[in-house]
């Protein structure tokens, strides 16, 4: 992906301003959210069938692709892809895994490679050139087919819980706080192909449960204009699209009733979201609840409404023929999470709390 300099530096400035307090985050806001956890309703399923556990009898490096942009769960320590930085994993996921090649018996390490696009990355881990995939990627079982719908990648077992929201402008929070706020004069930012688009469309009857627009969407794309008639043939999921709406840059909803969407950060991650917020180009940004806490810490001009009472699960992809080496993960994952008792917030406060736990289980195996 071409980005130019003055883009990049535009965005690395917008990045640091936007990822600085996740070391900082007080206990007060870390109990809100665990409190908040308990409550939500599990909706998308991390559990799968029982495999047996198969680690490499040798050493094996893993080529691991990992989303660029995601703070603080996936990203690279510098955000220009020609920096000899952008290689560098940052974040949970940086640490949950670096943990993991420290773990006795694990016989794998992790050659880290950052992925500036996030369109269908999941799939990535059936390609040759690399082994494993990350990035705070939602668990979903469609996520796991090609085009032809033939599965071809399997995912880890969940290692973190997101939940949906809307980050909206302190002085909109009133007005803004439920999804059913949102009609035809309210704005809402989102990043395609994400859980956070696709749930935004069904909350607010822009989408059906099965992805199919509402008859009458007006699309914009780059390509053209077009309008949903109600068929499969204008269908918007979290993980895949219809061919003739890649590249769509608006929807214009078919009621009053609905938002209108507007779609940024293709190139540069979802700090352009943040910057169309700020500068009131959009009245609102539908993406998860972590992000969109850091950035009303971040700046006291930002808030957060509209918690959806769903919960998803992140976990890291793999070649489906690599599934006994998934299960390996998945044992050790475990351990390291104490049984998914060890999450996000639990690292916010102690971000070497992975480590710690591979060093225990390090003792054990003496």
């Amino acid at each position: 992906m071409k980005i130019t300099s003055v883009k990049a530096e535009r965005f690395q400035m917008t990045f640091i301003r936007y990822s600085t307090f996740y070391s900082i985050l007080v206990l007060l806001f870390l109990m809100a959210i665990l409190l908040g956890c308990q409550q939500i309703q599990k909706v998308i399923s991390a559990d799968k069938p029982t495999m047996r556990e198969t680690c490499p009898n040798e050493k094996r490096v893993l080529n691991l692709g990992f989303y660029a942009y995601f703070p603080p769960i996936s990203y690279s320590a510098n955000t220009n892809p020609t920096s000899d930085e952008f290689n560098t994993h940052q974040g949970y996921e940086a640490d949950l895994l670096t943990a993991l090649e420290a773990m006795e018996g694990t016989n794998f390490s992790f050659s880290r490679r950052a992925i500036p696009e996030w369109s269908g990355i999941w799939l990535k881990a059936a390609e040759p050139e690399y082994d494993i995939i990350g990035g705070g990627i939602t668990i979903l079982n469609s996520r796991t087919r090609n085009a032809t719908g033939t599965p071809i990648v399997v995912f880890t077992s969940g290692h973190i819980k997101f939940r949906q929201s809307l980050l909206v402008r302190a002085h909109d929070a009133k007005r803004l706080s439920d999804h059913a706020a949102l009609t035809r004069d309210v704005r809402v930012g989102v990043l395609s192909g994400t859980t956070g688009e696709a749930r935004l469309l069904e909350l607010t009857g822009i989408i059906d449960a099965n992805g199919v627009l509402a008859n009458g969407t007006r699309i914009e794309t780059l390509q053209s204009t077009l309008i949903a008639d109600g068929t499969t043939a204008y269908k918007i999921t979290a993980a895949n699209t219809s061919p003739n709406l890649v590249g769509r840059v608006y929807l214009h909803p078919p009621s009053d009733d609905m938002p209108q969407v507007v779609y940024l950060g293709d190139e540069l991650g979802e700090s352009e979201l943040l910057e169309a917020l700020a500068e009131g180009r959009i009245d609102a940004i539908a993406r998860g609840e972590i992000g969109n806490r850091g950035a009303a810490y971040a700046d006291a001009a930002f808030v957060v409404t509209a918690l959806d009472s769903q919960v998803e699960y992140g976990g890291f992809t793999l070649a489906v023929e690599d599934a006994e080496l998934a299960a390996c993960i998945d044992e050790r994952f475990n351990y390291l999470t104490d049984g998914e008792n060890i999450s996000y917030a639990e690292w916010l406060q102690d971000s070497k709390i992975f480590i710690t736990r591979a060093e225990m289980w390090n003792a054990e195996k003496q």
